[in-house]
């Protein structure tokens, strides 16, 4: 799945008002910290997480990362903030994204 522009725009505006869930820091990306952003996204479809400024590895990499191993679509990372989203399923989709 890909996300327009105008979709991309909608979730970037509803991901301002969230706190981020996951931090990565020195550690950067365990199985741990894989299975709690999983967990993270089967809840809520659209999450925002933190990198540290101990953590060697750059943001845009570990969205990367996540999104590939996650199948997850990365909305934008801004300095060490991140958002991924990841559509529900039919009985949990709690956003409804713009039309195509």
């Amino acid at each position: 799945m890909s996300l327009t522009s105008k979709q991309r725009a909608y979730l970037k505006s509803l991901a301002m008002v969230i706190k981020p869930v996951q931090y990565f820091g020195k550690a950067s990306l365990t199985e741990e910290n894989m299975q709690n952003v999983e967990q993270a996204l089967a809840a809520r479809e659209l999450i925002k997480l933190g990198v540290q400024k101990n953590c060697e590895d750059d943001a845009r990499e570990i969205a990367e990362a996540l999104a590939q191993h996650l199948h997850a679509e990365v909305v934008q990372v801004i300095g060490k903030k991140i958002v991924l989203y990841r559509e529900g399923k039919d009985d949990a989709k709690r956003i409804e994204l713009p039309r195509r």
